[in-house]
């Protein structure tokens, strides 16, 4: 399991609980970049593992990039800041489309108003009727952290979302690592939270959880290729259209406009989805 911080890496041995700094052979720096997550081979000698072959990977997430990531976990609040569906929708088609899973996480539940609270359902009946986990919480309170905590099983695990969503408090009440920028955890020893690099950090045996700061920033036009993007909704795939490569735009026959008429596909989404067709040059 190796860790990424500009041109640090550090590679960490799950046999003996080793965490060694990381330097790629000769040949394989020539051929290949090493990400965090990645799964290496090779041999160490003292504190230091020379790194001789990366595993093929499963997937690979950019902005900042992370290798092998089993769920995005991506936070959000209904206010402070105010929800954007937008910004959601974007997150949602570029995770759908690298084939990772993906939690919807509301944060900051416990400020919310007998009215909000109603909103708040609205969403998350929205976003699980397309077929995604979502779970309610507040970090600072720490409600229903613990149904996070048992969502965590094996696997590598990153934090996505807009500034303000309380990512950085989440990390803190899972890991027990409260850090500052370039700050060392006395607790754990486990490394550093900056806002520059990719910090893995390992809860338990053969799983990681990370904040990766950039990710608030990736839009789908900017990854996710036009032609794809309509296969990133998932709720898009229940329905057939007469021409197979229709946009679901304004073409005649299209199973997913019939369905936005009758409520059976979230107008929202869709206004979402044609919204994010608009930046596409």
């Amino acid at each position: 399991m190796v860790k990424r911080e500009a041109q640090n890496v550090e590679v960490y041995i799950e046999e003996g609980g080793l965490l060694l700094r990381g330097i790629p052979g000769g040949r394989l720096r020539e051929k290949e970049r090493i990400y965090a997550g990645d799964h290496v081979r090779g041999k160490f000698e003292g504190d230091i593992f020379f790194i001789e072959e990366v595993e093929p990977r499963k997937n690979l997430l950019v902005r900042p990039p992370v290798a092998n990531v089993d769920c995005v976990i991506v936070v959000t609040t209904l206010k402070t800041p105010d929800f954007n569906s937008f910004l959601m929708d974007n997150l949602l088609a570029v995770y759908e489309c690298a084939g990772t899973d993906v939690l919807i996480l509301f944060n900051k539940i416990d400020i919310l108003d007998e009215e909000e609270k109603e909103e708040l359902k609205k969403w998350i009946g929205l976003y699980k009727g397309v077929g995604y986990e979502v779970l309610g919480v507040s970090a600072e309170r720490e409600i229903n952290m613990d149904r996070l905590t048992d969502f965590l099983k094996k696997g590598i695990y990153v934090l996505a979302g807009a500034s303000g969503t309380g990512k950085s408090t989440l990390l803190s009440k899972l890991t027990g690592v409260s850090l500052r920028k370039g700050e060392i955890s006395k607790k754990t020893g486990k490394g550093r939270h900056t806002t520059t690099g990719v910090n893995l950090i390992r809860l338990k045996k053969n799983t990681y959880i990370g904040d990766t700061p950039g990710f608030s920033k990736v839009y789908a036009n900017t990854i996710v290729d036009r032609n794809k993007i309509r296969e990133c909704f998932r709720e898009f795939k229940s329905y057939e259209c007469k021409f197979k490569d229709c946009m679901h735009i304004s073409e005649e026959g299209c199973g997913v406009i019939e369905a936005v008429k009758k409520g059976e596909i979230s107008k929202e989404r869709y206004d979402n989805y044609k919204r994010i067709l608009k930046y596409y040059r």
